[in-house]
């Protein structure tokens, strides 16, 4: 279901048409120069299958309901270089090699620039000091890391192994969310973050995604939740950055 479009405030130029794409639903806005939403923001489910082609089509379908924007920024669930996405385990295959970033460009007439999503929802919730680590919660799992607020490193952790013979990702994942309940998600949540703290030693870790509404119990003290719309609100930040 679609989201109201009404304006909440005026327009500052540039305007971003910021996305996020997800394994599970696209969510689109577009931002002032501040960061701010211009009106409420639009989600639709993730097509499938879930190709190139049918994910364009969404993020046009719902950028004809936005004002005209500037400017283009774009989270994507896998590794992406240079506006090229490399992999995306949680949609399709046709994915690999994909020049999302030239596809938009040529779409839309706009400049655009597209990073991996945990990225962007970093560019949304760090508070600038030290050394930052995001993660996302979804239909997979998303991180990055963050120095004194620029991004250092789109990471991949969600595939590295984590505990007898599976990754992050199988543990943490929605897949095992469904299959092994809550209380033992949970549990194996805590073991990661004290392995994440071990191996970066960071200042604060952030938490987003879909699934953190699953989260029980206190988290440690460096750690927070971070709500799941800084996904489309670090893409003003994602074109600040020097990418």
């Amino acid at each position: 279901m679609l989201m109201s479009t009404k304006p909440t405030k005026p327009i500052k130029h540039p305007l971003t048409l910021a996305v996020d794409i997800g394994g599970s639903g696209i969510k689109l806005d577009s931002l002032n120069d501040d960061g701010r939403p211009s009106a409420a923001f639009q989600r639709k489910a993730t097509p499938r299958p879930a190709t190139p082609e049918n994910i364009l089509a969404v993020i046009e379908e719902l950028a004809k309901k936005e004002r005209p924007f500037d400017r283009i920024a774009v989270g994507f669930p896998g590794v992406v270089k240079k506006g090229v996405v490399l992999t995306a385990p949680n949609l399709h295959k046709s994915w690999k090699n994909f020049p999302l970033e030239e596809a938009l460009v040529k779409k839309f007439g706009k400049p655009a620039r597209v990073a991996n999503d945990a990225a962007v929802q970093g560019y949304g919730a760090v508070d600038g000091i030290g050394l930052e680590l995001v993660i996302t919660l979804g239909t997979g799992l998303g991180s990055s890391l963050f120095q004194h607020g620029k991004l250092a490193a789109s990471l991949e952790m969600a595939h590295h192994p984590f505990r007898k013979g599976k990754t992050y990702e199988d543990l943490l994942g929605k897949k095992a969310l469904d299959k092994y309940g809550a209380k033992d998600w949970n549990k194996a949540l805590r073991e990661a973050i004290e392995n994440w703290f071990n191996l970066f030693h960071y200042d604060q870790l952030y938490i987003g995604g879909g699934n953190t509404k699953h989260i029980k119990g206190e988290l440690p003290v460096n750690s927070k939740i971070t709500p799941n719309t800084n996904g489309i609100y670090g893409g003003v930040k994602l074109w600040e950055d020097s990418y």
